[in-house]
C-alpha cells in the first residue's frame, strides 16, 4: 500500500472511493490529522493532508514524526509526497512539475529523527540519496504514460516558513545549488528514511522565487490560488497513474 501525503492545494483527494478515516495515535503525538483509506485506481492508497485538513498547520509546526510513524504503522511501504514550490531555475515556471532528486536542509527546530529519548540508542542512516529512485522512476514513467510533463531531477531546497524568503536568500540559495524552494521537504523525507519507507516528492511549481522572473520585485499572493488550482490537478492524474502502475 502507497501513502500520498498532500500540501498546499491537496487538502483532500476526491478521486478515492471507498473511503474510511483511521484516527492513530503515536509515541510522538498527534499526526495532522486522521488518515484516510480507500482505492485509487483499483488499488489501497492512505491519504493524509500534512497541514491538516483545514489548512491549519504551518510548515514548522507539523507534526512530521507522527505523521511518518502513523502511515508505516497503517502498512504503507512507500511514499508519494505532493509539495507546492517556488522555483528557482529560469526553466522552473509556475506550473512546471517537477521530481527532485536531492535536498538541502535549511530548516531548524523540527523534530527530526524517529530516534530520540534518554534510552534511545543513537542511530545513523544513509542519506545520501534522500529520494527512493525506484518511487522516482514511478512517477517519471507515469508522468509519461499519461502525457504529462515532469522534469526529472533538481534540487528541493527547504526553509523554515511559514514566511517566504528574501531575494536574498533565493540568491544564496541559488548558489548552494537549490532549483527550487519549498517549506515541507525536511526532515519528512529523512523520517521516511528513519522508517524504512520508499520516498519520492512531486513538486508543483505555483511561482517564481523571490527576485526571479515574475517575482523579481514582489511574489503575488493571490496568483498562487489560480496555478495552485490548475496544476495540482495534473499531478493528481499523474500520482493516480503511478498507483495503478503498482502491483
Amino acid at each position: 500500500m502507497y501513502a500520498i501525503l498532500g500540501g498546499s492545494g491537496l487538502a483532500k483527494l476526491s478521486v478515492l472511493q471507498n473511503i474510511r478515516r483511521q484516527v492513530m495515535r503515536t509515541p510522538y503525538g498527534e499526526p495532522s490529522g486522521a488518515l484516510t483509506l480507500g482505492t485509487l485506481a483499483g488499488r489501497e492508497v492512505v491519504f493524509l493532508a500534512r497541514h491538516g485538513y483545514g489548512h491549519t498547520l504551518p510548515p514548522h509546526e507539523i507534526n512530521y514524526r507522527a505523521n511518518v510513524w502513523a502511515l508505516k504503522e497503517i502498512g504503507a511501504r512507500g511514499v508519494i509526497a505532493v509539495a507546492s514550490v517556488g522555483g528557482i531555475r529560469d526553466d522552473f515556471g509556475p506550473g512546471t512539475l517537477v521530481v527532485p532528486h536531492q535536498i538541502i536542509d535549511y530548516t531548524h527546530g523540527r523534530k527530526h529523527t524517529l530516534f530520540s529519548g534518554a534510552e534511545a540508542a543513537v542511530v545513523h542512516v544513509d542519506f545520501t540519496q534522500p529520494y527512493a529512485p525506484r518511487m522516482r522512476a514511478l512517477l517519471l514513467d507515469a508522468a509519461r504514460r499519461c502525457d504529462e510533463t515532469a522534469v526529472d531531477g533538481a534540487v528541493y531546497a527547504c526553509t523554515q516558513g511559514p514566511r517566504l524568503e528574501t531575494a536574498a536568500e533565493i540568491e544564496r540559495i541559488a548558489r548552494d545549488g537549490g532549483d527550487l524552494v519549498g517549506m515541507t521537504g525536511m526532515p519528512e523525507a529523512a523520517l521516511a528514511r528513519e522508517a524504512d519507507l520508499d520516498y519520492a516528492a512531486l513538486c508543483v511549481v505555483v511561482n517564481h522565487a523571490a527576485g526571479r522572473g515574475s517575482s523579481k520585485d514582489e511574489i503575488k499572493l493571490a496568483e498562487l490560488d489560480e496555478v495552485l488550482r490548475a496544476t495540482i490537478q495534473r499531478a493528481v492524474r499523474i500520482v493516480e497513474c503511478a498507483v495503478g502502475a503498482t502491483s
